[in-house]
């Protein structure tokens, strides 16, 4: 297991690693849309909310040498089933790939935030990527 830790996005909150790297997956932990320097939340508005945590996730993935479009999985976390259409127009523009992804409404997050995400990205190698599979 390989820890990854950007300074690039904010510090983690508690006892946890920003990210870590099993095999040819990357985990990267729930991402407010906090200031990396400051730690503070961006705004109340939650386009820019979900913009800064997804970019706080990008900054991650960077790290360990990936890219959103290695994302395989997401997981986005919201306070407010109203902003989901709103969360949702700034989200497509990130993940033009569509991964596989969960939605969790919850009554509070840290911070104050509205909107948070984690992910999981898969890290490909070429002989992996030439191995075709076919059905049973």
């Amino acid at each position: 297991m390989k820890t990854i830790s950007s300074k690039k996005a904010p510090k983690a909150l508690g006892p946890y690693s920003q990210a870590v790297v099993v095999g040819n997956f990357c985990f990267v932990s729930m991402q407010l849309g906090l200031y990396p320097e400051t730690g503070k939340i961006v705004a109340q508005d939650v386009q820019k909310q979900t913009e800064r945590a997804i970019k706080n996730v990008e900054a991650i993935l960077i790290e360990a040498g990936l890219s959103l479009s290695d994302v395989v999985k997401a997981t986005l976390y919201i306070t407010d089933i109203a902003d989901f259409k709103e969360i949702n127009e700034v989200y497509a523009q990130f993940f033009t790939h569509k991964p596989a992804r969960s939605l969790v409404v919850q009554s509070d997050m840290p911070a104050q935030a509205k909107v948070a995400l984690d992910v999981i990205a898969y890290i490909a190698n070429e002989e992996q990527e030439n191995l075709e599979y076919a059905p049973r």
